[in-house]
């Protein structure tokens, strides 16, 4: 949870951020939002649905905020907004609620009647186009160059709070990178839901490789360019070459993982084999020999045996990846996993736990011998 302060001489405003990279970029644009709708004692909660523990903390914090200055008033926004508003619809302490496309534009920063202001997401077939030049208190920006997603995963819900798959045009990437270089930034990261599947939906189809080429062509001031995170099935020669090549890219990956085991791959509904995970990070060491790697891993998936778990365990080992983000597998309601047969939580907790201590062993072993 990230917490923002926005004051003027005028009026004290807080958004508080749960979840992603991605709500973090689009927190500035809420921060830009409040001061066009020139609102006065608010707190903005731009929540996350990953898990039912990402919602527990957010209603969490409404009430403590509440509880610390009974006068404020209560935005809540974001996916767990977008997905379940009804959740936040019963909390006395929550004055207005928006949905992930409505926090995105400051007319919808009303109290009025229409306390729920939430469409379908699956409407949209375009990117809403915002010009951020600040992100306070960090070293590097955000940009948004993709949202949503067109995969179902048995696991996730994100689809249904971010819709299908739409992608940044390049030449409004190419004009953000340029107006955060002039407020001295010297890295940018790119963000989105899915953000290999880039360009899909745009004319000419342009892949991410193709868009990243062009990006650095137009903007040789740009220092550092980074990946918040890649699905390699969707990794291409041309984009892996880009990787490993371009020095501008930074040698850090962070890979939407999840699992180490095939079966639980098959049923997570994921595209890529561990075989292939070993055979990324190992193609791309011997290349570049001081590569990082990180991934996001769930614990306890529903059918997980003892053996499947050691399986994700091992990979995590033979691949040496680092920076471990690791999840206890929490049931989202209405997706096909939820369905499944259960691992007890406990299990889960204790599994999540041995995931992180071997990340934990390789980052220690990578720094320590570089």
């Amino acid at each position: 949870m990230n917490e923002d302060k926005i004051s003027t001489s005028t009026y004290t405003n807080k958004v508080i951020t749960f979840g992603c990279r991605l709500n973090a970029y689009e927190s500035e644009i809420i921060k830009q939002n409040l001061k066009i709708a020139n609102l006065d004692n608010v707190i903005v909660f731009n929540t996350c649905t990953v898990t039912q523990e990402a919602e527990r903390q957010a209603k969490q914090a409404i009430r403590k905020a509440k509880r610390e200055n009974p006068n404020i008033k209560i935005i809540v926004t974001g996916c767990a907004a977008q997905n379940n508003p009804g959740l936040f619809n019963q909390m006395p302490q929550v004055n207005k609620i928006l949905g992930n496309e409505e926090k995105l534009y400051p007319e919808f920063y009303q109290f009025d009647e229409n306390k729920i202001q939430v469409n379908d997401i699956m409407s949209i077939q375009e990117t809403a186009t915002h010009m951020i030049s600040n992100f306070d208190g960090k070293t590097r920006a955000f940009i948004q160059v993709q949202n949503g997603c067109n995969h179902r995963c048995t696991f996730c819900i994100i689809p249904y709070a971010r819709g299908n798959s739409r992608s940044v045009p390049i030449g409004v990437i190419t004009q953000q990178i340029k107006l955060l270089i002039n407020q001295g930034y010297k890295e940018i990261v790119f963000t989105g839901v899915d953000l290999t599947s880039y360009g899909a939906d745009l004319p000419g189809s342009p892949t991410l490789a193709q868009m990243i080429k062009r990006v650095l062509m137009l903007v040789p001031a740009l220092p550092r360019l980074r990946l918040s995170s890649i699905d390699i099935a969707e990794i291409d020669q041309e984009l892996f070459k880009l990787m490993t090549d371009e020095p501008r890219l930074m040698p850090h990956f962070h890979i939407s993982l999840q699992a180490g085991d095939n079966m639980i791959l098959k049923r997570m509904k994921r595209r890529h084999t561990r075989e292939q995970i070993i055979e990324f990070c190992n193609k791309m060491r011997k290349i570049l020999p001081d590569a990082s790697f990180g991934a996001d891993m769930i614990a306890g998936f529903p059918t997980e045996t003892e053996i499947m778990f050691n399986n994700s365990l091992n990979l995590i080992s033979e691949t040496g990846i680092q920076y471990l983000h690791v999840f206890p597998y929490s049931e989202r309601e209405n997706t096909p996993a939820s369905k499944m047969p259960q691992v007890q939580k406990h299990i889960r907790k204790k599994r999540a736990q041995l995931l992180r201590n071997e990340g934990k062993n390789n980052y220690n072993y990578f720094f320590n011998n570089k």
